[in-house]
């Protein structure tokens, strides 16, 4: 059956500048505005063919990542994380400064886009840079047990203080989140939240960001110990899927960082992305629309673009 090819020339991935120019351009516009019976996808190919043989998504549920999505949360973690790491006193062989663990900006911005989950993050950098002692064990931890207590000992300890920064009411949920969320539940849609980070903390940030009846009002919500796996691994958004009795096909995905991308993706679903200043300059190629903050995104948007979005049959 013959097919229609729209050359499209997506913008470098690695290049903000490119990049914001393109997503605020009129012709960018005009294709979010285009009719439903106009279907692209510009995220992975520089051409596309539409088949009057393929059929096209329909939003059903919109799936919020929590950290750096809701809100701009990283520089929060990693503060939490280094006010454990003093309470305690820990000190790696391996670094400087005496070996008193202090991750500094840049480090995190990089740790963080690459290993989900806190305790995952603290396993690798122990493992590359070597078991600490502490106020915890006075001697590096060799046994797996010891070295896992030490692990839950420090995020527990986080999480409470990274808790108590939200509590603090410095930290406001980022621009245009509340409303897409509104709008989604009046249309109808299914509304979900799924965060890799701790359940405890994801409760309160939304508690006090999005409020109690936003909060009791997701039709599902899953923390990183509802699953056995971290973002990259989808397990998150498929079990979302599950609870929220939709197909994985008409979700949509909203994420900022190439983890997530990846998690959401891997379960078949689309993804958009709202970036931070701590993941602009990641390749997002295989998002179907990538925006500096969700300020002027409406959820018809959001519905256009999956409408959009061709599955082959």
């Amino acid at each position: 059956m013959a097919s229609i090819t729209i050359p499209l020339s997506p913008p470098n991935p690695h290049s903000l500048s490119s990049r914001n120019s393109f997503f605020s351009s009129p012709s960018f516009t005009k294709l979010l505005r285009s009719p439903p019976s106009f279907y692209f996808s510009f995220a992975r190919k520089s051409s596309l063919s539409v088949s009057a043989s393929s059929s096209t998504r329909a939003l059903e549920a919109l799936i919020f990542d929590c950290d750096g999505v809701i809100l701009e949360s990283e520089h929060l973690h990693r503060q939490a994380y280094n006010d454990a790491f003093s309470h305690f006193n820990v000190r790696c062989p391996n670094d400087d400064d005496n070996g008193k663990l202090n991750w500094s900006l840049e480090f995190y911005d990089v740790l963080q886009n690459q290993i989900g989950g806190g305790k995952p993050k603290m396993r690798w950098y122990f493992k590359e840079h070597g078991w600490p002692t502490s106020t915890i064990f006075q001697n590096p931890p060799e046994d797996d047990n010891d070295r896992a207590k030490l692990i839950d000992t420090l995020q527990d300890w986080k999480t409470e203080r990274y808790k108590e920064i939200i509590k603090s009411g410095t930290v406001k949920p980022r621009s245009g989140v509340l409303r897409l969320m509104d709008e989604a539940k009046a249309a109808g849609k299914k509304l979900a939240v799924c965060s890799a980070a701790t359940k405890s903390s994801v409760i309160l940030c939304l508690e006090n960001l999005i409020g109690l009846d936003r909060f009791h009002g997701l039709d599902c919500f899953l923390a990183g110990d509802d699953v056995k796996e971290k973002k990259p691994d989808p397990s998150i958004y498929i079990t979302a899927a599950k609870k929220l009795g939709v197909s994985e096909s008409n979700c949509l995905v909203v994420e900022d960082s190439v983890i997530g991308l990846q998690a959401a993706t891997g379960a078949g679903m689309s993804c958009v992305i709202t970036y931070t200043s701590s993941t602009a300059d990641q390749d997002f190629k295989e998002a179907i629309a990538i925006y500096p903050d969700l300020s002027d995104v409406r959820f018809s948007d959001l519905e256009s673009l999956l409408q959009a979005v061709v599955v082959t049959k």
